[in-house]
């Protein structure tokens, strides 16, 4: 999907001068039966972006008014056909600056989202939109070269599927610190 028309018309304002925008990262993995090997780990869905070739979990732009858990089941939808839930809250964090080719600048604060398939509903991507020029589920231990701030939220994906009553949701997608001492 292209630039949504709510920032199409704010650029009409405010030119190319940096927007802080809300974005939706969903992270969706393919549980891991309980009968399976040990060696077996869980799948996560993955594009691979038409603008710059990069592998990516699918991500978007929060519309005006919806909640991110929303604009991440939807833009799964779109980008790839597939019906998912959202399962967890994996963190919040900013990104950016994104410079774009026409000088938009753009800083994102972006929510993770861990999702899941919907039960009894197709589990073969497809590209849905001129976003992605490929889609698939890669084995999380074998995934395609990609920005650290995406391995780290699929690692707290796999982290939180697995021990969900011990994980705390990032803050930041920096590395994380110890707390100060008192």
């Amino acid at each position: 999907m292209p630039t949504p028309d709510f920032i199409v018309e704010l650029r009409q304002y405010v030119g190319h001068a940096p927007l802080w925008v809300p974005g939706v990262t969903a992270i969706v993995l393919k549980e891991v039966p309980a009968d399976a090997p040990i060696w077996q780990v869980p799948e996560v869905l993955l594009v691979q972006r038409a603008d710059n070739s990069e592998w990516t979990p699918v991500t978007g732009i929060v519309d005006p008014g919806e909640e991110p858990h929303v604009a991440a089941v939807r833009e799964v939808a779109e980008e790839t056909g597939l019906q998912v839930t959202h399962e967890a809250l994996l963190g919040v964090g900013q990104v950016g600056p994104v410079e774009y080719p026409n000088g938009d600048v753009t800083n994102y604060v972006d929510t993770a989202i861990r999702c899941r398939l919907v039960e009894g509903t197709p589990t073969e991507p497809h590209i849905g939109d001129d976003e992605s020029v490929n889609v698939g589920w890669f084995p999380i231990s074998q995934l395609p070269p990609m920005k650290p701030r995406f391995r780290l939220v699929i690692a707290d994906a796999a982290a939180q599927m697995k021990h969900p009553q011990g994980f705390r949701p990032r803050m930041g997608y920096t590395k994380r610190t110890a707390a100060p001492e008192s």
